[in-house]
């Protein structure tokens, strides 16, 4: 595994050395940018020295950036082949990390099968990860309606990089894997449609080893959650400010459905808030907000199995693993209905709803429009209302979990797609897929 920073001691874990690969001038900067890094200096001290630094060592580099071109510069790439030990076929996810250069696709497409597994619209863009509801990546980008959408660029270079992505691509063979049709569908309208030799949709498997359902009683003495009041669960990296979330609507959600219920015996667990402490809580509609900070594996389970409900609110998102998380669980989930959300959850049929199971399937939770409050705030009513309801959806959400979201299923999917692209190669017994 190339990554761009490496956090760990395992051997098969490799930094990818770009600075390494840079001229000596811009070297000799980086280097100080370094040193700078480890005085004692404010942070914003330090942000505005180190952006200086970057401009005396790598001034073309920034004046690109400056234009709104996405960043590139990273030569090292070139080298992958040679730090990953001759492999088979190169398995690329999360390009826009800031340590591949997208313009040695199509030489590296040459030389291997190249997967692009593509977990948002990026690659599909002149800039975001997700457009929202706009549509002008399918022809072309140019006049951005907001440059600050994730990765944000300074500048309108939209259409420059959108062009720039389409002749990277008319050059190259690649494979793309999506864990949703909703994204696959998007690949098919996009520039780089043409370039796909095959294509998979995969869809993100859990470990069910972590996730499962369990003893709810146990789950809310481990946490120390009431036992006696309705818990729900929502989660995100940074709840209030995450720009795919939607915490507005969460929050007015919360304050309708405690106008027409006993709110003071709920209590919502805000997971993955960033910059707080244990115990920090605010009261909306009478419901209590509590905000955690970001959890392992084994503690975001245990917040699964003791939630009544999971909810996730969402303006924007793929195919998002905290929900797949919470249906392992045997946790009813209401969530909006964006995005390849509709492949995850199967919708309950009620007033508001944005669609349901179709008949034959078994409900797992409810599906609402996105920024519907007010039926996200019925879905919360009617759930925690009915017992048996609920108890139902969460027996359909682990049995449908294990058919369908399996971690062992997803890595299997893989092994055999790499089968078919280097068939002359037996995978090494190690990498079996274990029963």
């Amino acid at each position: 595994m190339i990554v761009r920073d490496k956090r760990t001691d395992d051997p098969n874990i490799l930094a990818i050395p770009n600075d390494s690969y840079r001229n000596f001038w811009a070297k000799s900067w980086h280097r100080a940018i370094y040193m700078l890094e480890r005085l004692p200096l404010s942070p914003a001290r330090t942000r505005s020295l180190r952006n200086v630094l970057g401009w005396i060592g790598e001034p073309g580099r920034k004046i690109e950036i400056a234009r709104g071109h996405e960043d590139f510069e990273f030569p090292a790439t070139r080298r992958i082949l040679e730090l990953g030990g001759n492999p088979d076929i190169v398995h690329c996810f999360n390009l826009h990390g800031r340590y591949f250069d997208l313009r040695e696709l199509p030489w590296l497409s040459r030389q291997r099968p190249v997967i692009l597994d593509l977990r948002d619209a990026w690659l599909l863009s002149g800039h975001c990860a997700h457009s929202f509801s706009c549509d002008r990546w399918k022809t072309g980008c140019g006049e951005c309606p907001d440059l600050r959408i994730y990765p944000a660029i300074k500048r309108d270079g939209t259409a420059f990089n959108w062009t720039r992505k389409s002749e990277i691509y008319a050059q190259s063979r690649l494979h793309v894997a999506t864990p949703c049709r909703w994204l696959m569908e998007k690949v098919e309208q996009s520039m780089l449609a043409p370039a796909v030799s095959t294509s998979r949709v995969v869809p993100t498997g859990v470990d069910l080893s972590v996730f499962h359902s369990g003893d709810k009683s146990s789950a809310r003495a481990l946490l120390n959650l009431p036992q006696e009041a309705r818990i729900l669960v929502f989660a995100a990296h940074g709840v209030r400010h995450n720009i795919w979330r939607d915490y507005d609507m969460l929050q007015k959600a919360v304050v309708s459905f405690g106008k027409g219920a006993n709110a003071s015996k709920t209590v919502l667990v805000a997971l993955g808030e960033v910059g707080v402490g244990d115990g920090r809580s605010e009261i909306a509609g009478g419901v209590e907000i509590r905000f955690v900070p970001r959890q392992g594996p084994e503690t975001v389970a245990a917040y699964c199995r003791a939630a009544d409900v999971y909810i996730h609110a969402a303006r924007a998102d793929t195919f998002p693993r905290a929900v797949l998380e919470a249906l392992a669980c045997g946790t009813p989930v209401i969530a909006t209905s964006v995005g390849g959300i509709p492949e995850q959850v199967r919708g309950l049929h009620f007033p508001g709803a944005a669609s349901a199971a179709p008949i034959g399937e078994e409900p797992t939770g409810a599906l609402v429009q996105s920024g519907d409050s007010d039926a996200m705030a019925a879905a919360i009513h009617l759930m925690l209302g009915d017992d048996s309801l609920r108890q139902r959806l969460g027996h359909n959400a682990a049995k449908d979990a294990q058919v369908r979201f399996d971690v062992r299923h997803q890595v299997k999917q893989y092994l055999d797609w790499y089968h078919e692209l280097v068939p002359s190669r037996r995978v090494a017994p190690e990498m079996q897929l274990q029963s």
